[in-house]
């Protein structure tokens, strides 16, 4: 198959054509044939240079478009329709970042090419089951029952690829016995425990603003400073999503970037609030691996991908240098997988398509 795939990130849609038939010949890997990142602003993709590379691309036989948040509605992927583009519009909010600019791609794809099958995967499928003891919230039961309010978890796609690659590089394929944190570390951040390949815990909760400090967002909170903040200093719902979703995280805390090189560089060269910054990022990601573990009975392995996970050397040291009383770094491997969302999501399309 030659597969279009998108995936939105926080600032750029990246579309990438995927050809498996090297894979399928068993002669070699699929192969990224054509590639282009398409700028994000406000939740919106630039509709000319996204129309303008689609409209360059050939020979496909089907798309797979990335949706962050499925919401209740979404526990598998799905072949889009005229009915699905309108339950996906309706739930956008929930992911405002992401979501907006996947359905961006979705109307051009049925612009350029109304026959082509289009597959929605969503991040918060392989957390669809996740058992109830972590999926509830301490709420009134109707928020659960009625208003569908649970732990949804994010980066799904990306945790199933390196809990796989983990259970392959260690020999532990097939196992259900294999216990693996991953620590999907990007501008979004999060952690999954998973036993033989199926979550048992994740630190993103209904939104993907909950669990790790992030780039730009805040991660777990106390929800009373929100309710103060509201009463005390005037700020509206607009206000909160805006500052907990643009302002806080690496770039609340160093009053510099959200870019994890520019707060280390800083670090390293004396800058008191970068320090900090650095310090409460490893704090909470230290104790939320700590916790996966716990929910695991123990650990096998520790995997870190995407961006920071795979490239900073120096998180990952620190982060490991703390977890020591685990066995990580000993008795506990430690593995660096590559992100590849792009071949999950053509793993997604084939079996949904054949």
């Amino acid at each position: 198959m030659r597969v279009l795939v998108v995936n939105p990130g926080s600032s750029s849609l990246k579309v990438r054509v995927v050809d498996d038939a090297g894979a399928a010949a068993g002669t070699g890997a699929p192969e990224v044939v054509a590639s282009a990142d398409v700028p994000c602003a406000e939740g919106a993709a630039e509709a000319e240079r996204l129309h303008a590379f689609m409209g360059g691309v050939k020979g496909l036989d089907a798309a797979g478009v990335r949706f962050v948040h499925g919401g209740a509605a979404f526990r598998r992927p799905v072949v889009v329709d005229s009915g699905v583009r309108e339950a996906l519009g309706e739930i956008a909010d929930l992911a405002p970042l992401h979501n907006p600019p996947a359905l961006d791609a979705i109307r051009v794809l049925a612009e350029l090419w109304p026959d082509l099958p289009v597959a929605a995967c969503f991040d918060t499928a392989f957390f669809a089951d996740l058992p109830p003891a972590a999926a509830t919230f301490a709420v009134p039961r109707r928020w659960t029952e009625e208003w569908g309010v649970r732990r949804f978890g994010f980066h799904g796609l990306s945790h199933s690829w390196a809990s796989r690659q983990a259970a392959e590089r260690l020999g532990r394929a097939g196992d259900r016995a294999f216990r693996v944190v991953t620590a999907h570390l990007g501008a979004g951040a999060s952690l999954a425990a998973v036993r033989g390949g199926a979550p048992v815990d994740t630190t993103m909760g209904f939104t993907p603003l909950d669990g790790l400090v992030m780039a730009t967002r805040c991660g777990a909170v106390d929800p009373g400073v929100l309710v103060w903040a509201q009463r005390h200093h005037g700020l509206t719902v607009d206000d909160l999503e805006r500052i907990l979703d643009r302002e806080s995280g690496l770039l609340g805390l160093s009053g510099r970037s959200g870019d994890m090189r520019v707060v280390v560089g800083a670090a390293e060269a004396g800058d008191a609030a970068a320090g900090l910054a650095l310090d409460v990022y490893l704090h909470r990601l230290r104790g939320s691996i700590a916790a996966m573990a716990a929910a695991l009975g123990g650990l096998d392995a520790l995997a870190f991908t995407g961006g920071v996970g795979e490239h900073s050397a120096a998180v990952r040291d620190r982060t490991c240098d703390g977890l020591a009383f685990l066995g990580v770094g000993g008795a506990v491997p430690v593995l660096v997988v590559e992100a590849r969302e792009d071949l999950a999501i053509l793993s997604e399309v084939r079996r949904l398509l054949g």
